[in-house]
């Protein structure tokens, strides 16, 4: 064979099946490939492909377009729908150097009337995947752009308790800001919330686009939470970027962990409007502003979400915080703030008027649910390790349901691998302020609390503005708290609290007659109805508690003025909320008409029943009586309050104190 017929034969051999394929183009068209593009998918994937429209290939490079008609592509067998494709229409550009890679890369996919289910399987399998098993994430398919027209959209997560379906048509108004774009709405479940939703964007789905901004307007609900988004998102697969208006409402913050896995605490009803960003692993709501209750809030969030957990930092800023809005954070029930309030800003008028207080005060029930005043809801505490967060907020003004001055709260909130800190928690109140440092520890279980509290230079006066006898007063507070506890609520953490309470105050004038109501001396009362009420010395006045599992043991409880000295004993009960204490008055004028006795408070936290010793206010009652009966004059003898006749130092106050309290709770060296 000659050199020439030997090219000729190899040219013919490399032409003749070119040849054929173009004869059976032209005869059958495309339409001959189905068969075999079919067989290597089933071959392949395990799941049937069936093109039943016609085959047509346009061919460019590096980026050649098949379109098909009427097709299908089945689900594996455990997937809940029987087909994971159906299209009216389906065009697709294949990028070819990629393919030559072995990767699969659909530069554009446009589809016609389309049916899609995706779906993940509790054992991870993924349906988008290729392989056998939908479980090698090498065998996906990447398209980077989508077009839908007329269509329905499925996704099934049984695992995540997620199924949602959505339809979307093509928007036809010729408004430029809507034209050509896609109009949808969704409802079904997501992660175990009642989801329904609806909004528009554009008509081309920039999936992996990391340069081209996608508009985008959504409005949902899921559960009790409802958002309003308005702006732009790169890449709906990796969400790369966000720009969006956020409006956000619902009943609790702490309804957002199932949708997004980051804990907040429980509030009331909130609202909040702001700019959404994302730029790398790095989310910010920026500039937001809204209200929580009936408090406002405004401030920035960041979160990052690129570590071994997100980690948030915040700084907010309120102007009227509304006091009882603290409850759900602490962990209380509706109302029992402003009712724990209400207790503790008038402790004094129930001592002025106990008949008015035996009249109103519910019976002591100690530990019923609706009498119950500490927090006893417990805190989520599985939940802290889904974040690290540095929390700031600032406070102008608090406002509250009774009188009770309180200002300026500045507080940091740290949340570091379980361990919540509150360094400083700072707050303005009467004219003086408290500092505390308080952790709570997540990583156990029950919670082991600790608490440091600071009180000073608090006055008197403001301290108890509703109590009329007091607003004259003159005198600051000053004293130290000390706790810790274990529980899961602040209830629980207060019942099995060990430590020391501290209060001292010196140097200060009081009400004469808020003190001589105090003493029962009745003539000095009238007195003073008639000539006005003056202000007294006030020597000074010590509170010295010590705490054994929640039980507050009075070590010292001491008032020293220059008309009565009052001195106290018994004990308050956290664990069941009662309090048994007892004050002893002793006069140091004469007066020559009074029903000295002691005065006992005792009943629960929440309306403490506060009343005089009946049996001694009979017994000399019954004096007075048998006195007169020999000479009437002589019936104001068991009346007369002789009194002691000197001031005592404080020193010496406390020592005396501490000998009237049980053996059980007196210490070896006293502190004064």
């Amino acid at each position: 064979m000659t050199r020439s017929r030997l090219i000729q034969w190899t040219a013919g051999l490399l032409v003749a099946p070119v040849l054929l394929i173009v004869v059976l183009i032209a005869i059958f068209g495309w339409n001959w490939l189905r068969g075999p593009i079919e067989r290597m998918t089933l071959e392949k994937t395990g799941r049937e492909l069936a093109i039943n429209g016609d085959l047509r290939i346009k061919f460019g490079w590096p980026l050649p377009r098949i379109q098909a008609g009427m097709v299908t592509f089945a689900n594996p067998a455990w997937a809940r729908e029987k087909q994971m494709v159906a299209a009216d229409e389906v065009e697709i550009t294949i990028n070819l150097p990629q393919l030559f890679r072995k990767n699969i890369v659909l530069q554009e996919v446009r589809l016609q009337r389309p049916v899609v289910f995706l779906e993940q399987g509790r054992d991870g399998r993924k349906n988008w995947l290729l392989d056998l098993n939908q479980q090698d994430e090498g065998m996906r398919i990447r398209v980077d752009r989508l077009t839908l027209d007329q269509g329905t959209l499925g996704y099934d997560d049984a695992l995540d308790k997620t199924s949602i379906r959505a339809k979307l048509s093509t928007n036809n108004q010729a408004d430029s800001a809507t034209a050509s774009g896609v109009v949808f709405s969704a409802q079904g479940q997501y992660r175990g919330l009642p989801l329904k939703a609806s909004g528009r964007g554009e008509s081309v789905l920039a999936m992996r686009d990391e340069s081209a901004p996608y508009a985008l307007q959504v409005d949902a609900t899921a559960g009790r939470t409802a958002v309003r988004a308005e702006g732009t998102v790169t890449s709906l697969l990796k969400f790369s970027a966000i720009d969006m208006r956020l409006d956000l409402r619902g009943e609790s913050l702490d309804q957002l962990y199932p949708l997004i896995g980051i804990v907040f605490p429980a509030t009331r009803a909130y609202s909040t409007k702001g700019r959404l960003l994302r730029n790398g692993d790095t989310w910010r709501y920026e500039k937001f502003s809204g209200r929580i209750g009936e408090s406002d809030i405004a401030g920035t969030l960041a979160v990052d979400v690129g570590g071994k957990r997100p980690a948030m930092k915040a700084d907010l800023v309120s102007n009227i915080l509304v006091f009882d809005d603290l409850g759900p954070l602490i962990g209380s029930r509706p109302g029992s703030v402003a009712r724990a309030v209400g207790a503790a800003a008038d402790p004094v008028s129930g001592a002025v008027t106990s008949a008015d207080a035996r009249k109103t005060a519910a019976p002591a029930t100690g530990g019923s649910a609706r009498n119950r005043v500490l927090p006893d809801l417990p805190f989520k505490t599985d939940r802290w390790d889904s974040v690290d967060a540095e929390v700031t907020l600032k406070v102008k003004t608090i406002r509250h349901a009774v009188a009770l001055p309180l200002e300026n709260l500045v507080t940091h909130l740290s949340l570091r691998d379980s361990v919540l800190t509150l360094d400083p928690l700072n707050f303005g109140i009467a004219g003086g302020e408290l500092n505390a440092v308080i952790s709570l520890d997540g990583r156990k279980d029950p919670v082991q609390a600790t608490a440091r509290i600071k009180a000073r230079k608090i006055l008197i006066a403001r301290m108890f503005p509703t109590v009329e006898l007091s607003q004259t007063s003159i005198g600051e507070i000053n004293g130290d708290f000390a706790f810790a506890g274990k529980g899961n609520s602040v209830g629980r953490m207060l019942a099995t609290a060990n430590g020391k309470v501290g209060l001292v105050v010196a140097n200060g004038e009081i009400s004469r007659l808020m003190m001589e109501k105090v003493g029962l001396h009745l003539w000095e009362i009238l007195e003073l109805k008639v000539t006005g009420d003056k202000l007294i010395k006030l020597h000074c006045g010590v509170a010295n508690f010590d705490v054994k599992t929640g039980v507050m043991h009075a070590d010292a409880l001491v008032l020293d003025t220059a008309v009565t000295t009052i001195i106290g004993t018994g004990i308050i009960d956290l664990g069941q909320e009662k309090l048994d204490l007892t004050l002893n008055q002793k006069t140091k004028n004469t007066s020559p008409l009074a029903l000295r006795s002691p005065i006992h408070v005792r009943g629960n936290l929440a309306k403490p029943d506060v009343e005089v010793d009946k049996g001694r206010i009979a017994a000399r009652g019954l004096g007075a009586i048998a006195l007169g009966l020999v000479n009437p004059l002589l019936a104001l003898l068991p009346l007369i309050d002789a009194g002691p006749g000197k001031d005592s130092d404080c020193a010496q106050l406390v020592r005396d104190a501490r000998q009237l309290t049980s053996p059980a709770t007196q210490k070896t060296s006293p502190r004064s």
